[in-house]
This record gives structure tokens, C-alpha cells and sequence, in this order.
């Protein structure tokens, strides 16, 4: 609405964009083998033809992205999720969608209730009750997962709100400090502030921020500090160490934000 050209032409991309893949279907690390290291799909590719279909029918109403998504979920088996919702798997996300645009669709619904279940009861947990379904970025798979409940309240089962907001509620709670320790830079008791992100660990200019000499080296707290930013979370005996060098449990990302941001948003709305 504020642009309608733009977001003429952004719809005119996005659905180029799933027809390409649709078509041509690999795993992009394939195609691009430099990202293997970091981002290479475990999950496959089905769940992002059903999150991509499921999108793109929110934004049209056509209902042949509708039937993109049924059968990616019949081609791919994608009934289940015992694990994350994250960047490699969006399984979990596609349920919230998929139940939110059809409410009367049981195939969403069920699928929902069994990860959030999944989450309640058959999930492991650190002594200190943060669910833990990675040990790499803890904290962002249980905000990822907070958010998702969230959405269950919002606009699931009315039932079953009370219980997903206080599960969420229970999660976030950990990450900002809780147990006497806060993940959130800048935020609450005895925050991260050796955190690696190379921005914030970099002194300011003119000085040096080469290979041998940035931040990643020096003893002390990062130099500029990266307000909002969610680090990696504990491991699964509740243990954290605010050193830079361990990138698995004291990394800042685009990631790691992105529904822990939403999650919040939805308890400012809640209260």
C-alpha cells in the first residue's frame, strides 16, 4: 500500500522466483558449493516449495499456490517436524501459515498441535528450562520456536493460547535474564560483551582492523556496542562463556533476530 509499484514489481520477482525453482529443483549449495560450509540445506528442499506456495497464495489468492503447497506436502512427506524452525528447515513456519490461511484445513492444524506438543513434552530442555533443539545458537532455535507458539495463540486453537503464551513467555524469559545472565546485548543483568561480530569487536578508524590485530584478539569488551543483538544461547548443561573465539554459543546474526523479534512483538501485543 505504500508503494504499489514496488511491490508490483517485488510479487513479479517472488513468483518468477518459485516457478525457477519449482522447475529446477536442487539443493542451491549444488549449485553454489561456496556456501556448503556455512548454509548447505539439511532439510531438503520441499519445505521451502511449501512455505514459498503458501506465501505467495497470502499475497494473491490464487489458488493455484494452494495446490503448489498440497502437493509439495504429499510429495515431500512433510506431515512432520521434531526439531527446528529455522533458515534450513521451515516446516514448523509453513504449519502456523498454512493454519492461519485455512483454518478449517485439519492438515495444518494437527501438524501444528504435534510440534508444539513436540516442544512441550518430548523436547530436551537445559536444567534451567531452555528448550534445546541445536547446540549451535540455542537461543535462537528457542526464540524461533517461541515465536511459533506465539502464532499458535494468536491464531490457533483458543483453547490452547493460555498454555503456547505462557511456554513462549517461559523461553523468552530465559534468553533476557531469567536465570541471572541476559543474551541480549546491551540488555539486562550481565549481558554478552565479547560477543563475535566483527563490527562491533573492530576498533574505530583510523585504526587497523586487519586479520591479526581486530578485535577477535584484544582481551577487552567490543568497542561499539550492538544494542538488540541475540547471541548464541548456553549448552545444554545451562553453560556460557562470553569469549569471542566461540562462534557456536557467543554469535550475534541476521538469524538469530529475526523471530526473537517477533516473538517480542507478539508479547507486547499480548500484555
Amino acid at each position: 500500500e505504500a508503494d504499489p509499484v514496488y511491490s508490483v514489481q517485488l510479487l513479479k520477482v517472488a513468483e518468477e522466483l518459485f516457478s525457477f525453482g519449482d522447475e529446477y529443483r536442487l539443493e542451491y549449495h549444488q549449485s553454489i558449493p561456496d556456501v556448503f560450509p556455512f548454509y548447505r540445506s539439511y532439510s531438503g528442499y520441499g519445505d521451502e516449495l511449501l512455505w514459498g506456495a503458501l506465501w505467495l497464495y497470502r499475497a494473491t489468492g490464487d489458488t493455484r499456490y494452494l495446490n503448489k503447497a498440497q502437493a509439495a506436502w504429499e510429495e515431500f512427506n512433510l506431515g512432520k517436524a521434531d526439531k527446528h524452525f529455522s533458515w534450513d528447515d521451515k516446516k514448523p513456519g509453513a504449519y502456523a501459515l498454512g493454519w492461519m490461511l485455512q483454518p478449517n484445513n485439519t492438515m495444518y492444524e494437527d501438524a501444528l498441535k504435534a510440534y508444539l506438543s513436540f516442544l512441550k513434552i518430548d523436547a530436551p530442555y537445559t536444567p534451567g528450562g531452555l528448550v534445546y533443539l541445536d547446540h549451535w545458537g540455542s537461543n535462537r532455535h528457542s526464540a524461533n520456536a517461541a515465536f511459533i507458539s506465539l502464532w499458535a495463540a494468536k491464531y490457533g486453537d483458543p483453547a490452547e493460547a493460555a498454555g503456547n503464551t505462557a511456554w513462549a513467555e517461559g523461553q523468552l524469559g530465559y534468553i533476557l535474564g531469567d536465570n541471572g545472565h541476559s543474551f541480549v546485548v546491551g540488555f539486562g543483568v550481565d549481558p554478552p560483551t565479547h560477543y563475535h561480530h566483527r563490527a562491533s569487536s573492530c576498533p574505530l578508524p583510523p585504526q587497523s582492523c586487519s586479520q591479526h590485530n581486530w578485535g577477535y584478539v584484544q582481551p577487552g569488551p567490543n568497542p561499539n556496542i550492538l544494542y538488540g543483538a541475540l547471541v548464541g544461547g548456553p549448552n545444554q548443561d545451562d553453560a556460557y562463556e562470553d569469549i569471542r573465539s566461540d562462534y557456536t554459543r557467543n554469535q550475534a546474526a541476521c538469524d538469530y533476530n529475526a523471530a526473537y523479534t517477533g516473538a517480542l512483538a507478539a508479547m507486547v501485543e499480548i500484555s
